[in-house]
């Protein structure tokens, strides 16, 4: 017998804050499986932070593609965009 739980499907979403256009993050894709994959994967082509939080990505999920973020998750995103920052300014690219 298989004690194992079928897997859920991965699930992904991507966000894009422009201080310019936009008052908050706006959701840019989602997905789940095939889909989900290659969001990830194009992230990670193109350098993009990956965070995984399943309980983050249920609750952007439910939010319109072109649509900015709700308030009540802002701070969440804040702490998430704050980190990925600092992940910039720390990161150094190698050397040639």
């Amino acid at each position: 017998m298989n004690d194992e739980s079928p897997k859920k499907p991965k699930s992904a979403v991507s966000l894009r804050y422009d201080g310019a256009r936009n008052t908050a993050p706006v959701v840019t894709a989602k997905g789940q499986g095939l889909i989900a994959e290659r969001i990830i994967d194009l992230a990670r082509e193109h350098n993009i932070p990956i965070k995984e939080d399943p309980d983050l990505v249920q609750v952007l999920s439910q939010v319109n593609l072109n649509q900015e973020i709700p308030p009540a998750i802002y701070q969440v995103v804040a702490e998430l965009l704050a980190f990925i920052y600092k992940m910039n300014q720390e990161y150094q690219p190698p050397s040639k």
